[in-house]
């Protein structure tokens, strides 16, 4: 769709839903695992995942100003000496999990640092970090390691010290590059600043690059986006995320700095993602499921090709990693079977942890029809098809879905075989829709009052 051409469909379509990350979503979670039963599933998951091991993820809340546009969990501090104790922390839930597991070292094949800022922590505090964590764990030959930047406060001197441990990968937070929209989500910083932090990284063989954008903030316009795009293709990162905007103020207060006029909504927000879309692509770059994109050099398309991407809460990653075992506050883990989220409380997370306690706040354990639409949606997120032709992929629900995707069938968003699903190059735009249909717990239950961001 041109940008400048209005999709008759968006309007239609234009619902609150789910981003999927998870099967069940997160506000239909129940049944939450208990420790015992956290770490059995846990176990069972690392039984089963010889070819690629675990996915550790370490949240690190701190940052130093409110980006007003943020759904993250953080803590707004200039002060360092909540950083120790919070190291201290993290290692000790990890040697909770080491403990309870049986396990000396626990193998992973995927570690990612995200925020909050991990580089709030000075390279001393990285080392510090570092040092404990890899006295711990132990890295496949191919594991791969990534952290999220802000490229305000990002130094050569962090990337060392995160290069030196092994990390490839780097996300910077870029968002958009108008001035009038960064001043308003708080989030000011220079083409300038972006490119140093690129160039560094790559100097010190980061192989792959990716930048943050969002569609859809206050303020935002065509030109203003257009704008970013030129500078962005500039810096010729190899991954980019364009998000779409989730204002979500009954979540976050933060966001209440600007209101419902200030935001481009339907065709006009729809508009901006499209403008960015055809420019991406005229440069080269491939979507990837949702929002994603990514150089033909880049493994992410390679994933993709392949057959081996993969979707969890981390985003898209290149291989089907799991357990996933998420660390500090808020972190959420994923056993395949079951989820466990931790205390979003910093003082709170802190005290179970020296209590010897998972500090599990909620989490799900998965019914055998779970199990069933959380393939579904995966397959849908990350090939774009899915298919119930074995007895193991099929579930009552199914029935439900077709019903609900005969209109996006009739409007050319899908294609329905006997026993198949498949989104059209038309229907990628409605991607959270099309999964909706398959989500049978969000059929049975409505939500009363809002609790997810607009689809489109």
């Amino acid at each position: 769709m041109n940008a400048t051409v209005a999709d008759p469909l968006v309007a239609k379509y234009d619902v609150a839903g789910p981003r999927y990350t998870s099967y069940p979503t997160v506000p239909y979670w129940e049944a939450a695992p208990n420790a015992a039963q956290w770490i059995e599933r846990i176990g069972g998951a690392l039984g089963q995942a010889s070819e690629h091991g675990a996915a550790i993820y370490l949240h690190i809340p701190f940052c130093r100003a409110l980006c007003t546009f943020c759904g993250c969990n953080t803590r707004i501090t200039r002060s360092h000496g909540f950083v120790g104790p919070y190291i201290q922390s993290l290692l000790a839930e990890l040697d909770l999990y080491r403990g309870q597991l049986g396990l000396p070292l626990l193998e992973f094949g995927e570690l990612h640092f995200g925020g909050g800022t991990p580089t709030f922590l000075t390279p001393g505090e990285l080392e510090s970090l570092l040092a404990g964590l890899f006295q711990r764990l132990k890295a496949r030959a191919d594991a791969v390691a990534s952290i999220e930047v802000d490229p305000r406060v990002t130094t050569g001197e962090q990337l060392e010290v995160l290069a030196r441990h092994g990390f490839r990968r780097i996300s910077l937070g870029v968002q958009d590059f108008d001035p009038r929209v960064q001043a308003i989500v708080n989030r000011v910083q220079s083409e300038q600043q972006v490119r140093e932090v690129t160039q560094a990284a790559r100097a010190l063989g980061y192989d792959s690059v990716n930048f943050d954008l969002i569609y859809g903030l206050p303020l935002q316009t065509l030109a203003g986006v257009d704008a970013t795009m030129d500078a962005v293709c500039r810096m010729r990162p190899d991954r980019i995320a364009l998000y779409g905007y989730a204002h979500v103020p009954w979540i976050k207060p933060g966001q209440r700095r600007f209101t419902e006029s200030d935001l481009p909504e339907g065709e006009r927000k729809r508009a901006l993602y499209e403008l960015g879309r055809e420019r991406l692509e005229r440069e080269g770059y491939r979507e990837i499921g949702l929002d994603h994109f990514a150089l033909e050099t880049d493994s992410l398309w390679r994933a993709l090709r392949g057959g081996t991407l993969h979707r969890n809460f981390m985003g898209y990653t290149t291989a089907f990693t799991r357990p996933m075992i998420g660390l500090g506050v808020s972190s959420i883990g994923d056993a395949g079977d079951a989820f466990a989220q931790n205390e979003k409380d910093l003082q709170r997370y802190q005290e179970r942890v020296a209590l010897g306690e998972l500090p599990i706040q909620r989490g799900h354990l998965l019914d055998a029809e779970d199990q069933v639409l959380r393939r579904h949606i995966l397959r849908l997120m990350t090939r774009l098809r899915t298919d119930w032709d074995q007895p193991t992929d099929y579930t009552e629900h199914i029935s439900t879905a077709l019903e609900r995707l005969a209109e996006p069938a009739a409007d050319g968003l899908v294609e329905l075989g006997a026993a198949s699903c498949r989104v059209t190059e038309k229907g990628r735009a409605y991607l959270r829709n099309i999964c909706m249909a398959f989500d049978a717990r969000l059929a049975r239950r409505m939500p009363d009052k809002a609790l997810f961001s607009r689809t489109v």
